[in-house]
């Protein structure tokens, strides 16, 4: 991996040529979700497989206190505007003037502050696991901060904070880090604000997905926006969905 300076914040990143026989010329910039990292969100799903063999390049960050970026323990330091900037300067970083910018689940919160704050960037904007809590919830429960600082898993009762607590550690990631960006990146968007996104957006949510809100509800609040409904998938297995992956590259081939 790399890394650059995303205003004084170490973060690492994959910057992938395409490999199939088309060279697309676009690239897709990918923003994995909490207590993830570029490797498990993307790498081990066989999205960067997926994306560079249909002729794209493919960016994908570690977000700030998740994989091998900084580890940050200031609540303030996680907003969504602040991790969108990131993102922003991670494209500014590699002469990139404009891309696709796919995320999922607090990666696509991420990337719909993106698509708000900087229209001008986004060829498209392609949200998955993420649909109507982005207007009416305020991410993952609270709860799931304190699961990252119980003292184990044994003690935890709640079934997401079982699960999230779970993945985090099977993720080997840093708890403490995990903790203050659940509560720092609690961010909303606004009817009115999610009206206002002007890249072609696509909504991606499995059927059984209980974190995620609605995917249909959501799109229909962005201009011109589509939805796809994930069949038979909750919030972890949707992601690397065949059928999702299949539903992405249809709509970017459309652009």
């Amino acid at each position: 991996m790399q890394t650059f300076s995303s205003d004084g914040v170490s973060l690492a990143y994959v910057d992938l040529a395409p490999t199939g026989d088309v060279e697309r010329h676009a690239t897709v910039v990918l923003v994995h979700g909490f207590g993830s990292s570029h490797m498990v969100n993307w790498v081990n799903t066989q999205w960067t497989k997926t994306l560079t063999h249909a002729g794209y390049r493919v960016v994908a960050l570690d977000n700030r206190g998740h994989g091998q970026s900084q580890k940050l323990y200031d609540p303030a330091a996680y907003s969504s505007q602040i991790m969108a900037e990131d993102v922003r300067r991670l494209m500014d970083h590699l002469d990139i003037p404009r891309a696709a910018v796919m995320g999922y689940s607090m990666g696509a919160r991420i990337s719909a502050h993106l698509a708000l704050a900087h229209p001008q960037r986004l060829t498209a904007l392609l949200l998955g696991g993420l649909g109507i809590h982005l207007v009416e919830g305020v991410g993952l429960p609270l709860g799931i901060a304190d699961a990252m600082e119980a003292p184990s898993l044994d003690g935890l009762t709640d079934p997401m904070q079982r699960m999230f607590r779970a993945f985090a550690e099977a993720t080997k990631s840093d708890l403490k880090a995990l903790a203050a960006c659940i509560r720092g990146s609690r961010q909303t968007l606004s009817e009115a604000e999610v009206g206002r996104i002007a890249a072609p957006t696509l909504v991606s949510v499995g059927t059984t997905d209980e974190v995620a809100g609605s995917g249909p509800a959501l799109a229909r609040l962005i201009p011109g926006a589509e939805a796809f409904d994930i069949q038979g998938r909750d919030h972890n297995l949707a992601v690397g969905d065949k059928s999702h992956k299949q539903a992405v590259l249809d709509f970017l081939s459309r652009l």
